[in-house]
């Protein structure tokens, strides 16, 4: 039985986390069908946002399934070690890996540990106003390792971050928000329709300079900033026509008033 569900609607790629009765908490079969959508979405020009979600409303993600884990023969050897921890995409499925489109978290619910180092994988979260958010993995001594360590701070800086990892403490979504760790909050059961608006929006810009501005933002920001600025004119160059060809549409009015947000 598949662990999760992979949908076209519109632009949209939706991949749903669907383990309900474990908390949509992601077991090795789920992270490979995770992965495996991931790449689907990956090959497919005509989906141009993948949003990620988790089956039921109550929880987005739990985490890696530590019961599933627990059921793991009592001997902890390499072999176990490289097979929970050790695959180049990530444990979570493919949290190790960059997407070159555009992705939004839709949460709802629950996203701890590794779920919330999935979210945090995404470039935007929207968030049901009943999440609650952390890395309460600390009080078990399981580490973090899909990313969860390094992504936080660059989005919440080092400080806030330190103040999850160190603690294990969940925080309300409107904490999150406050913080800059989520994008926006909805009612709740509002957090996929929103993230499919937010799409299409999303896919009615032109996507070569879209594309190429977000590159530069997760790529460039992590050079120093002689070397970040050579790779952002470097990047926009490859799109200038586009650029120009847009530049003479708002001459013409297009756009004005904020339309197209």
């Amino acid at each position: 039985m598949a662990q999760t569900r992979y949908e076209r609607i519109g632009a949209a790629a939706v991949l749903t986390i669907d383990r309900e009765a474990r908390r949509n908490a992601v077991d090795r079969i789920t992270a490979g069908e995770l992965l495996e959508h991931f790449r689907a979405f990956e090959a497919d020009d005509s989906a141009r946002v993948m949003i990620l979600t988790g089956a039921g409303g109550v929880s987005f993600c739990a985490g890696a399934d530590l019961k599933a884990l627990s059921e793991a023969p009592a001997e902890i050897d390499d072999d176990l070690i490289k097979a929970v921890a050790g695959r180049p995409e990530g444990p979570m499925g493919f949290s190790r890996l960059t997407s070159t489109k555009p992705t939004i978290a839709a949460i709802s619910g629950w996203c701890l540990a590794g779920g919330l180092e999935l979210a945090l994988w995404c470039d935007l979260r929207i968030a049901t106003s009943d999440s609650r958010l952390g890395y309460p993995e600390r009080r078990w001594g399981v580490p973090l390792i899909d990313g969860g360590t390094l992504r936080l701070p660059r989005i919440v800086g080092l400080g806030r971050a330190l103040d999850l990892i160190l603690t294990g403490r969940i925080i309300a979504a409107e904490e999150a928000l406050d913080w800059g760790l989520l994008s926006e909050i909805v009612t709740p059961g509002a957090h996929l329709d929103r993230a499919l608006e937010l799409t299409e929006s999303i896919a009615a810009f032109p996507q070569q300079t879209m594309l190429s501005d977000r590159r530069s933002a997760i790529e460039g920001s992590l050079l120093p900033l002689e070397e970040s600025l050579a790779f952002e004119a470097r990047l926009g160059l490859e799109s200038v026509r586009s650029g120009l060809a847009g530049a003479a549409r708002f001459a013409a009015g297009e756009g004005r008033g904020g339309a197209g947000v």
